[in-house]
């Protein structure tokens, strides 16, 4: 049994119906529009992780440099360690070792470097490329990032190095 609506019988009387082409275009406007917002959006995401990433490895490189610096038996030492600590954070966080920059001074500043109760003032500085970036015109040199961390640790007053 068919039940009379006051709607569609004037949809009938007027001759006028709903354009088919109407249909489904709702759906494949939330799918466009949705996938226009959603692509940003997960670039965003994985180059925040990325930044992060290497942000939390610039950290712990400088921080584990500073003290195996200051653990060190003498100056040659600090270095073989320094580098040791550098290449292990890199293998760990996935950081071009060709991107990592260290920088060793220490506070009071006048006389070698480490030296007994001294502070060492160790800063690990990175770049991270952003991802996608094309090596075209020198794109991928500038679409990056630049990551410090910085670390302070004392050296023993019994510190014997050279």
């Amino acid at each position: 049994m068919l039940r009379w609506s006051p709607s569609t019988e004037r949809t009938r009387a007027s001759g006028r119906d709903d354009d088919p082409g109407d249909r489904g275009s709702a759906a494949l406007e939330f799918i466009v529009i949705g996938l226009l917002l959603l692509v940003p959006l997960v670039y965003v995401v994985v180059a925040l992780g990325l930044i992060q990433n290497q942000a939390l490895g610039a950290e712990a490189g400088a921080r584990h440099a500073a003290r195996a610096v200051a653990g060190a038996s003498d100056p040659d030492d600090a270095d073989r360690r320094a580098e040791r600590v550098l290449a292990s954070v890199a293998d760990e966080y996935g950081i071009d070792p060709g991107r990592i920059n260290l920088s060793v001074e220490c506070a009071p500043s006048g006389a070698a470097c480490p030296r007994a109760g001294a502070t060492l003032l160790v800063r690990v500085r990175s770049t991270v490329p952003l991802p996608l970036v094309p090596p075209v015109f020198g794109l991928d040199r500038v679409a990056v990032v630049p990551v410090e961390a910085t670390a302070a640790q004392r050296v023993s007053r019994f510190w014997e190095g050279g």
